[in-house]
């Protein structure tokens, strides 16, 4: 079992067929096959079943694809550190939630930014359940969700408690007043949105169901249409603090917030257990942490 053994493996298996895994290899399929069938002589384990519309993994196999993963990984790690001669470059693919995103990180990406200018960062902005999937299916390294999450093969890092509140059209004065309107409407994001969830559960403990729910792409897209009358929503206290608040939502929304314990929201940072930890996302990593230290420190 060699390292290119490993990497025909892992194509294989992500490409889930034989014919596919040597046309991204660029190489032919019955090299595919015949490296294939000699890894699993060397493991005396069947790694594939194969059917007649491809291949899918054994026990054996999935048991093996994480550490062909972090070989590639490790592998890709030392050509960085050697042929380029810096720890501080590199590529790093991340994920967060919009509002994490609109509310949290732009001091840290600038830091991270000034700090290690050639490390390429991606950030991708998407819904906790799509994120944690991209997580855990290898895609991104890590995401900021709304936690708890709970899956094995995930570890989570705490990061923020965020204080949630109702944001309402300025009739709406209190909680109370929402369940004595028969035809109020909900505005969210896409299913699978943590914020989106926490209202559905709001609503449901204090009896209010039946809403109808009206998906939009965009913040600016929910709190104009609140702006307006046409519904409530439900997201961070801290977008009532930022300073384009005022001039922009500030007498056309109420901000209600929400009792008890279902005010806050845990953000943390998940990760794979079984990955290695990246140079680039053990910086991005120190950065956040010291940022978050020196503003407890200050608070």
């Amino acid at each position: 079992m060699d390292a290119y053994d490993l990497a025909i493996f892992e194509a294989v298996a992500a490409l889930g067929g034989m014919t596919r895994a040597a046309e991204s290899l660029n190489t032919v399929q019955s090299n595919v096959t015949a490296r294939i069938r000699l890894l699993e002589k060397d493991l005396g384990v069947t790694l594939f079943h194969r059917h007649h519309r491809g291949v899918r993994l054994t026990k054996s196999g999935e048991i093996l694809l994480p550490y062909a993963r972090n070989v590639a990984l490790l592998l890709a790690e030392a050509r960085n550190k050697v042929t380029q001669g810096a720890d501080r470059r590199g590529v790093l693919q991340i994920g967060s939630l919009d509002s994490t995103a609109a509310i949290r990180l732009s001091p840290i990406l600038v830091r991270f930014g000034a700090d290690y200018p050639e490390v390429d960062l991606t950030l991708v902005t998407e819904t906790g359940s799509f994120l944690t999937g991209e997580v855990l299916h290898r895609r991104l390294e890590g995401a900021f969700v709304v936690g708890p999450v709970r899956h094995p093969d995930l570890e989570e890092m705490p990061v923020w408690v965020e204080d949630i509140a109702l944001y309402t059209p300025p009739r709406f004065k209190t909680l109370a007043s929402l369940a004595r309107y028969e035809n109020l409407k909900v505005l969210v994001f896409r299913e699978g949105c943590s914020y989106r969830q926490r209202l559905e559960q709001f609503l449901s403990k204090r009896g209010m169901l039946g809403m109808k729910f009206l998906e939009f792409g965009s913040f600016d897209g929910i709190f104009c249409c609140v702006a307006a009358g046409l519904g409530i929503t439900l997201f961070p206290l801290a977008f009532s603090h930022m300073r384009s608040w005022s001039g922009q939502w500030k007498g056309k929304i109420n901000v209600l917030r929400i009792p008890g314990s279902d005010s806050r929201a845990p953000t943390v940072f998940i990760r794979r257990k079984d990955s290695l930890l990246s140079t680039p996302l053990t910086h991005f990593l120190a950065v956040l942490k010291g940022m978050r230290t020196a503003r407890s420190s200050a608070d």
